[in-house]
């Protein structure tokens, strides 16, 4: 931002309301400090911070399983276990035909993949090839972060385009 103009109070009022967004704000700060120190064994509300941690790691581990378990049913794909993280990445072995289809719209083979599955679906992943990944393999990520309940139906729709598109594109 650039503040031209203004009398120097002006100025310095000015940066100052801008500055704020560099800090977090009140919420934000009372929050990192109750992360930073969590309730402890014999404290008022030890027994429901407990309950509700573990409530959130296992549906966030549910999740992980089930999108995991959908990508390995797939053709192509292989998906490890998400270990520490909220995202997969699977990897996906794609057609030569793809892959043409790919060098000829001037796009990487799983940007190319990742963007048609968008298109077909609204499900939404990052292709691998941003991520510095082995040259000639291909990846896409996927966070596990969607509603529980969500998780059966995005994998359908990523199923059946997936079928789809390698149907197109076999060699």
């Amino acid at each position: 931002m650039e503040v031209t103009g203004f009398s120097a109070d002006v100025r310095e009022q000015i940066y100052k309301v801008a500055s704020v967004n560099l800090c977090s704000n009140i919420s934000g700060q009372i929050l990192a400090s109750l992360i930073m120190s969590p309730p402890k064994v014999g404290d008022e509300s030890y027994e429901s911070f407990m309950a509700e941690k573990e409530n959130i790691l296992s549906s966030l581990a549910r999740r992980a399983k089930i999108l995991e378990d959908g990508f390995n049913k797939l053709e192509g794909v292989t998906c490890n276990k998400a270990e520490g993280a909220m995202y997969l990445f699977p990897q996906i072995r794609l057609p030569q035909k793809a892959i043409k289809a790919a060098e000829a719209a001037n796009t990487a083979p799983d940007a190319f993949y990742c963007k048609r599955l968008l298109n077909a679906t609204g499900v939404v992943v990052v292709p691998g090839s941003g991520f510095g990944q082995v040259p000639g393999t291909w990846h896409f990520r996927c966070t596990i972060l969607p509603q529980e309940e969500k998780i059966p139906a995005i994998v359908s729709r990523f199923t059946e385009f997936h079928e789809k598109f390698m149907n197109e594109f076999r060699d």
